[in-house]
């Protein structure tokens, strides 16, 4: 009866905004089996939907909008001053783009309240979201059970989100590195005035292979995606296995670096410690909440990486010179550990990022909330670290 009376209610509504604006309309609202018509993850999906009409629809010829999310599920109006005929090509498009478009339902009315059809503009029946059949004969003839077309619904969801997501995370790593280079001034560091103590590297040098970086943080995040896939109980790869395909992924990403900076080595520690982020956020990413909490993030990543440490540094050490291990480089820090017993990048990341979640973070935010701008936050944050 409440679905029954959500229809009523809409088709009311309609007839109102006809006879305010003289307008077409867009009546958007979401294809969902089940007596369950809303949850966080159809809400997102439908935020999505949202987005993507904002995108496609001039600010200036939307002349209403609104949205209403109750138990009978999400729905939003436009009355938009366009051409009915490309106002439909345009919710078409959407339909179609994205296995997530079948999960609109975009209807188009002209000024006088006609629905428009998906074949006026070129379109086609669109197929059961569960057998991939045409037409509507699924449906009509009830050959998919609920939970089946939940779970297909489901996985709609969160497939799409998983790719927009990992791209959305790289992004956001490539951001930060930018902003690192970018902060001014940094003590014997590359900024925007001079190149510090560096003379193989310049700001140009630092930009190019943060871009290159791009397509590693996004393999990192879909490596600990893999690991933890939706459709099963239970991870299917532990912690230090997924650390073992990262490692993998570092060393083709460190050949990436040099080959964007001409052999500089701009990025080799930030491809070690933001690719352990980047896997942890893909372990504990759901499309209900793709970011986790901080803590739980850095908890990750300690036990991500805490068998591999504890066997680089048992190894180094009971060596008297780091090339005499086949498996592990002869890295500065490992040469660090052994002469001197200093854990360096390794330790911070086994012990869950310290700096970041005692220091680095709360000065941050501490100096914008004082009112400091970004740039001047970075630096002061800086300071702290070395201290």
């Amino acid at each position: 009866m409440q679905i029954l009376q959500a229809r009523e209610d809409r088709v009311l509504k309609q007839r109102s905004l006809l006879t305010t604006y003289h307008c077409p309309i867009i009546s958007f609202t979401m294809n969902i089996a089940g007596p369950i018509k809303v949850s966080p993850l159809i809400r997102r999906a439908f935020e999505e939907g949202l987005r993507l009409l904002d995108e496609q629809l001039p600010g200036e010829h939307v002349l209403f909008h609104d949205t209403d999310i109750s138990v009978t599920g999400c729905q939003a109006m436009y009355v938009v001053d366009m051409n009915t005929l490309h106002l439909k090509k345009i919710c078409t498009d959407i339909e179609d783009a994205t296995p997530l478009g079948r999960l609109f339902d975009m209807d188009v009315l002209d000024k006088n309240g006609n629905k428009l059809d998906r074949e006026t503009v070129g379109g086609h029946a669109r197929d059961c979201i569960v057998c991939g059949a045409p037409g509507r004969g699924c449906a009509a003839g009830r050959l998919h059970t609920v939970p089946q077309l939940q779970a297909t619904t489901r996985f709609i969801i969160s497939n799409y989100f998983a790719g927009k997501d990992r791209e959305q995370i790289a992004a956001l790593a490539v951001q930060s590195l930018i902003d690192e280079v970018n902060t001014t001034p940094k003590p014997g560091l590359v900024d925007r005035r001079n190149n510090g103590s560096h003379t193989d590297m310049t700001l140009s040098t630092f930009l190019a292979s943060a871009q290159a970086l791009k397509p590693y943080f996004q393999e990192c995040v879909k490596i600990g995606q893999e690991a933890c896939p939706l459709t099963r109980e239970t991870k299917v790869l532990s912690s230090a296995d997924t650390f073992l395909l990262l490692r993998r992924a570092g060393i083709v990403a460190e050949k990436t670096m040099y080959e964007a900076t001409g052999g500089v080595n701009t990025h080799k520690g930030i491809i070690y410690t933001l690719g352990i982020l980047c896997g942890s956020l893909g372990r504990l990413w759901t499309p209900e909440c793709p970011i986790a909490e901080t803590e739980a993030v850095l908890a990750e990543c300690a036990q991500m990486v805490e068998q591999s440490v504890r066997s680089d540094f048992a190894t180094t050490a009971a060596t008297t010179d780091a090339t005499d291990v086949a498996d592990i480089p002869a890295t500065a820090g490992l040469t660090l550990y052994r002469n001197q017993g200093l854990t360096g990048i390794r330790g911070e990341v086994v012990s869950g990022l310290p700096s970041v979640a005692n220091i680095g973070l709360p000065v941050y935010k501490k100096a914008l909330m004082a009112g400091q701008n970004s740039n001047d936050a970075g630096a002061v944050t800086l300071l702290h670290l070395i201290a």
